[in-house]
């Protein structure tokens, strides 16, 4: 049974299909998962218990259908991070960035906000490039190779001669800097609604921004709740 004093974290680690409950109300789970349920309802002036029939509702239905990356291995969760979250975030930015452009260009006179907005976009891809560059090229190699020793399967690569600690710390604060971003730009758009004149690019760019940060949550709640912890509790025991 959930209850008010879990913290928002606990509850999207430990039952899958609170993270669609979680968006519909929009409670943060990720980056700000650590409050307590009932403190994060009251942030968003919504009834626990409410959010907590919802939760317990989601469970019921939707928990079969989901993957509990608690109980796969690190390597497993790494490729379905990169094959889906990564991906996602490389072909979709520079799209909305070009979005981001044609609006202004277009609409940019009547609503200013839309330059900022196109400029925390390009901060955002560019931020997020470098940080997906190094999760895949550094961080993810170091826990996958970590894995591998526990299990005693193959050579020692030597990946996981420095602690993985520090650099998932630099990979979280990334995450918070990210969230910052979109927490901005949704705040710029009004929580993305467009006005009745907007062109088809327009709403295409406001739909698009808010699909980016739903998956957004996704990928880092699986980082930041499941991965990370995962990883760094595997090089403890080691």
């Amino acid at each position: 049974m959930t209850t008010a004093t879990q913290t928002v974290r606990e509850i999207a680690q430990t039952q899958p299909s609170s993270i669609h409950v979680f968006e519909q109300f929009g409670i943060e789970y990720c980056c700000g998962g650590g409050r307590p349920l009932g403190e994060a309802c009251a942030a968003k002036e919504v009834d626990v218990n409410r959010v907590i029939a919802a939760l317990e509702a989601a469970s019921h239905s939707l928990s079969a259908q989901l993957k509990d990356w608690r109980k796969e291995a690190l390597s497993r969760l790494i490729e379905h991070i990169v094959v889906t979250h990564h991906a996602y975030c490389k072909g979709e930015l520079p799209r909305l960035a070009g979005l981001a452009a044609k609006v202004v260009n277009r609409h940019g006179g009547t609503n200013p906000e839309l330059a900022l907005i196109r400029s925390k976009v390009a901060e955002l891809a560019e931020e997020l490039t470098e940080h997906l560059a190094d999760e895949e090229v550094f961080v993810f190699p170091m826990i996958a190779n970590l894995e591998q020793k526990s299990r005693n399967l193959g050579r020692d690569s030597g990946q996981t001669s420095s602690s993985v600690g520090n650099p998932i710390a630099l990979l979280v604060q990334d995450h918070d800097r990210a969230g910052v971003l979109m927490a901005e730009i949704r705040s710029l758009s009004r929580d993305f609604k467009v006005p009745g004149y907007a062109c088809t690019s327009f709403r295409a760019l406001y739909d698009g921004l808010r699909h980016f940060e739903e998956d957004l949550h996704r990928h880092v709640h699986l980082e930041n709740n499941i991965l990370f912890p995962r990883a760094i509790e595997l090089e403890a025991a080691s």
